[in-house]
């Protein structure tokens, strides 16, 4: 059995910063460095590290860029034999600030994830049977998302979908997804109205649950996590660190619960797999540098 990751590969561009600019200001930053990123990337080296077997689906392009993180996700024990090289276009990059504070924007160019088509979910299709659970995101087109969620149904795999970046979802899409994972922004996006609480997100959770989402699984960052199943609420506390970049530490969330989900878990447990993992991520720099090993999060649960 294994973890299949359906999504996006960026090269991540990084500065730090003492603070985000704003609008036509120029600042001078502290550090550059390139790392692998793309939230399907992300997420399938956090899994992997946490020694679920792992299979990335999805497209670099034909470039320096494509080499060098074909050769990192295989690092981090990750299969990459179903990823496609695109010779025809870029591989996806992502620029990012982060400042001080471990706050961070972020402004995406999709190069080859764009592309991804049908030709990818029939690779993504032949493994399907083997498959335990299916990570999806909505860093490529989202017709080949609902038809990922649709073919992972007819398997039995769990879906779970970190909806971000957020957008518009189909109504079809929401049966189809077993656990949905928004952060607070994104999560009051999908329901028209903003999370500033418990409460808040415990009535967001709701909302989601009635368009027919099995498990709805809200990050609060440094409050908690928000969990909300038909039969059962719950609340699991954040763990308490000292944040040095935030900006993979939902990928590494995402990573973690289906690390958890595929030892078989229960949900709360499961979830807090979740939160000690992008607890963890937030510790250190980078997207993909930053996912723990087993030996670290197994130490500092």
């Amino acid at each position: 059995m294994t973890i299949l990751v359906f999504g996006s590969i960026n090269m991540d561009l990084v500065i730090r910063t003492p603070r985000l600019p704003a609008p036509g200001e120029t600042i001078i930053g502290h550090e550059f460095f390139t790392a692998g990123g793309g939230k399907g990337a992300n997420q399938a080296v956090a899994a992997a590290r946490l020694a679920a077997p792992t299979k990335m689906i999805g497209r670099v392009g034909g470039d320096s860029f494509g080499v060098t993180l074909l050769q990192q996700l295989a690092e981090s024990n990750v299969d990459v034999d179903s990823v496609f090289v695109d010779e025809s276009v870029a591989s996806g990059v992502a620029i990012i600030a982060v400042d001080d504070a471990a706050q961070n924007n972020i402004i995406i160019a999709s190069g080859a994830n764009h592309q991804v088509d049908q030709s990818d979910l029939e690779r993504l299709s032949h493994h399907m049977p083997q498959a335990k659970v299916l990570l999806l995101q909505l860093e490529i087109p989202l017709d080949m998302i609902v038809a990922a969620a649709k073919l992972a149904r007819q398997h039995n795999v769990t879906v779970l979908l970190d909806p971000a970046p957020a957008q518009a979802l189909p109504a079809e899409l929401y049966p189809l997804i077993d656990i949905i994972t928004p952060n607070e922004i994104e999560a009051g996006q999908l329901v028209d109205f903003p999370i500033k609480s418990q409460d808040d997100a415990q009535h967001a959770a709701q909302r989601l649950l009635s368009r027919g989402v099995k498990t709805v699984v809200i990050k609060m960052g440094a409050v908690g996590v928000v969990c909300a199943t038909a039969e059962s609420a719950d609340f699991v506390p954040a763990f308490s660190v000292q944040a040095v970049d935030t900006v993979a530490a939902g990928d590494a969330f995402n990573g973690g619960l289906a690390a958890g989900l595929f030892e078989g878990l229960p949900l709360p447990q499961a979830v807090r797999w979740g939160a000690a993992a992008g607890a963890l991520s937030a510790t250190k720099a980078g997207a993909q540098p930053s996912m723990p090993t087993r030996a670290e999060f197994e130490a500092f649960l």
